[in-house]
């Protein structure tokens, strides 16, 4: 029987320090709700895309993401610098 809860992954990319976004951050269930109540809280906009989060979900933390799920990966970022324009707002440097 397939795990039918909720699925979470967070991304973080410094482009003057990566070469490639990183893990920062996975669960399920409850650990899923935090990292997603966390992302609400700071404003961060979410995506949901159940195949690509479960391909997250198998890698390590703070593990650059491979390029086999590059293309996967920027067309979320695309999503999230419409996002940014639409708003009017510059974007937002992680920590």
């Amino acid at each position: 029987m397939a795990d039918r809860r909720r699925q979470a992954a967070a991304l973080r990319y410094d482009r003057g320090k990566d070469s490639a976004p990183r893990i920062v951050a996975k669960g399920k269930g409850a650990v899923a709700d935090k990292i997603l109540e966390i992302a609400r809280h700071h404003g961060i906009p979410i995506r949901e895309d159940r195949e690509l989060v479960q391909m997250l979900a198998s890698l390590d933390l703070y593990q650059e993401i491979p390029p086999d799920l590059y293309k996967a990966v920027a067309e979320i970022l695309a999503f999230l610098y419409s996002l940014n324009r639409g708003a009017g707002s510059p974007g937002r440097q992680g920590p």
